[in-house]
This record gives C-alpha cells, sequence and structure tokens, in this order.
C-alpha cells in the first residue's frame, strides 16, 4: 500500500505544499500570501486562519481531497531541542509551536497547526519530522570556553538528514552505518557532521555562526564583533540584524541574492569575487572541521540547497576537499519530499514515531555547568 502524505511547509510570505503517494509526488505548489495582510497579525500563529484558508483555496483548485490522505506533516517550529526523528503531534508539541517555546518566532511555528487542524478534521495523524530544532550535539561540541555559555544548533536538519538518508539508499547502504558531512547551502548555510545516523556537530545559523552567507555574518573573532557593537550599533535588536539578516552579502555588497553576486564578480567586480570566493573559502573550512570531528572517517561530503546548482562552487569544494571523501551534489532541497518519507516510514513500521515531552534535550545541569 502507498500511502499519501500531505506536507506544509510555511515560510516568510508562501506556503510550500505538497501531496505525495509513496514517494511519487502528485502535487506541489507554493502558496503566496499578502506580504501585508501578514503584517496586521500581531504573531506568527496569530496568521493560522489566514494561512490555512489560502491552502485550502489551492488546494481545492488543484482538486486534491484530504479525506484521502493518510496522515498529514508540518515543519516542526517553535519547539525545544530534540533529537532527530519523526515526532507525533500532541498537545505539548502544539502549545510550544503556538508560543515559539524556543525563543525563535518563524513561520515554520505554523506547520504543526496547520497540519493538525487537517488531521483532527479527517482523524488522521499529524506528524513533524526533524524540526529545525533537532539536536544531537556531543557534549564537546555544546561547551565554549565561557563558563554558562552554551553552543544551540540551529541547522537545515530536515534537508541535511534527507540528503544523507537518500545518499545511503542510493548505494545500498544504511544511514545509521556510515558518516557523513553534510551541507546546505543556501540562503542559510549549515555544515553538519553525521556519525552513525546522528548530526553529532554542526553551525548555530540562527546564532550567525558558520561560514558566512548571503544574510548572515557567519564566525567573526569575539573581541572584534564586540568593538564593532560598541562603535557602531544602537541597540540588540540592531546587532542581531546585523548577525542573521544584514551580514554576509548584504554588509558587504548590499544584496542577498547569490545569483547577482556572480554576476557582478564575472563582469569585473573585485570585491564582488572577493567575498564570493570568502564565503567559499569559508566553507571549506567548515567542512574540514566536520572531518576533524569524525576523526578523518568520512564515507561522503554531501552538498545540498539552491547554491549548489552553481557549478564553480561545487568544482572549488570538490577540489579542496576530495581528499577527506568523495563529494556529491544534490542541487535543491527535499524538505517537502522529508517530511512524507519520515511519515511513511511510522505509517510502514520501519520507525517508531517519538512523543515530544517538552523537555529539552539536555540543560546546563545535566552537564555539571
Amino acid at each position: 500500500m502507498a500511502y499519501r502524505i500531505l506536507t506544509i511547509n510555511p515560510g516568510s510570505t508562501s506556503t510550500k505544499v505538497g501531496c505525495f503517494e509513496g514517494e511519487k509526488e502528485l502535487f506541489t505548489v507554493n502558496v503566496s500570501h499578502d506580504a501585508a495582510k501578514l503584517k496586521e497579525f500581531q504573531t506568527i500563529s496569530d496568521q493560522l486562519p489566514y494561512r490555512t484558508e489560502t491552502i485550502l483555496t489551492a488546494l481545492k483548485e488543484a482538486g486534491i481531497d484530504l479525506s484521502t490522505v493518510d496522515a498529514f506533516v508540518g515543519r516542526g517550529g517553535g519547539l525545544l531541542a530534540v533529537e532527530g526523528g519523526t515526532y507525533r503531534v500532541n498537545d505539548v508539541l502544539l502549545d510550544h509551536a503556538v508560543r515559539g517555546a524556543n525563543g525563535v518566532q518563524h513561520p515554520a511555528q505554523l506547520g504543526s497547526q496547520i497540519a493538525n487542524g487537517f488531521a483532527k478534521q479527517y482523524g488522521k495523524p499529524a506528524f513533524v519530522v526533524n524540526p529545525p530544532d533537532t539536536d544531537e550535539l556531543t557534549l564537546c561540541a555544546r561547551i565554549t570556553g565561557v563558563k554558562g555559555v552554551y553552543r544551540n544548533v540551529h541547522l537545515h536538519a530536515l534537508n541535511l538528514k534527507e540528503t544523507a538518508i537518500r545518499h545511503s539508499q542510493k548505494n545500498g547502504w544504511k544511514y545509521e552505518d556510515k558518516n557523513y558531512i553534510v551541507c546546505h547551502i543556501g540562503g542559510g548555510i549549515s555544515i553538519s557532521a553525521h556519525r552513525k545516523g546522528k548530526m553529532i556537530d554542526g553551525n548555530d545559523i540562527v546564532g550567525g555562526e558558520g561560514p558566512m552567507a548571503p544574510t548572515r555574518c557567519g564566525s567573526i573573532p569575539a573581541v572584534e564583533m564586540i568593538r564593532y557593537c560598541f562603535d557602531h550599533a544602537d541597540d540588540k535588536k540592531g546587532v542581531e540584524s546585523l548577525c542573521t539578516k544584514g551580514g554576509g552579502f548584504v554588509s558587504h555588497l548590499g544584496t542577498s541574492d547569490a545569483i547577482e553576486v556572480t554576476k557582478r564578480a564575472e563582469a569585473g567586480d573585485a570585491y564582488a569575487a572577493l567575498v564570493w570566493d570568502t564565503m567559499v573559502y569559508q566553507i571549506i573550512r567548515w567542512i574540514g572541521a566536520m572531518a576533524g570531528v569524525l576523526h578523518g572517517e568520512v564515507d561522503g561530503i554531501l552538498l545540498g540547497g539552491g547554491m549548489v546548482h552553481n557549478k564553480g562552487l561545487v568544482a572549488a569544494i570538490t577540489d579542496a576537499c576530495s581528499w577527506i571523501a568523495p563529494v556529491t551534489a544534490y542541487p535543491g532541497e527535499f524538505e517537502l519530499e522529508a517530511m512524507a518519507a519520515g511519515a511513511i516510514r511510522v505509517l510502514e513500521g520501519a520507525e517508531e514515531a517519538k512523543e515530544y515531552t517538552g523537555k529539552p534535550r539536555w540543560t546546563p545541569a545535566e552537564i555539571g555547568g
């Protein structure tokens, strides 16, 4: 039996929706939402009725009958740190999604809420798969050089893990038997180390850590950043925005468009070329760091995300890193497919659905700090 799954992935001004039957994609659409209308809502969760209505309209126009769907899967934003896997949407998970228990207000919070609404209406289960707060770090990866300051990882966990799973399946392997360095290179950049099915290290993209990205500053020497803030920043929000929205390409070149940056570089803009090369250099450096975390035992370096369509980027990384392990490019993303696949694994009995308890995967007290 091929299970039919509806997947919901809300973004800033649109929601990606897909319907899958087994691995077969039946329908996908990027439902646009009126930006002015979204601004009328005080919180992210207040957008729920409006987004649901526009999604239902798009599904009706496409002839998708929700009564034929076996499970609904939403993006799992707003949660506390959890182990990777497929989680059944329960009351605690919904409460945390509604209020953004992790302190990050993001449209992904609406994914589980929309999925749960459809699931209740049609008497089917609702899930989230490898939510953004998936955290499988080792203790050494979590502790910093300042007591009381810890690394909280935020990565493109859904796409990173699905890329590794698909690469394993393509080669007749099990994800749980292999070690990978998996990169998502797009509007944000995630570089992660996967050891036997666990994502044991990576950069905190929400915190601005890692390589420079189109809108993110990347890792910066702490003292230099402190000096810059005292000299230039007006308030805390301004500093946070610089790290996560106004850094990277935006800070240097006034644009977050990677295609524009490469065109400017090709047209002879030396500074645009330098900024692009610096981003690639930093990606390579982080890949090398993850190789060290895995003790050099790496079965593959996997590249995903929108910028991986750039052949020059892939060639530069391959040239610098193929001595570590074979480099394989998977341009774009598998987020909708990953959400469907996670639900199908549970429905088929290949994986057991996890229960979200509302308790973070770790606390400072457990570390002893």
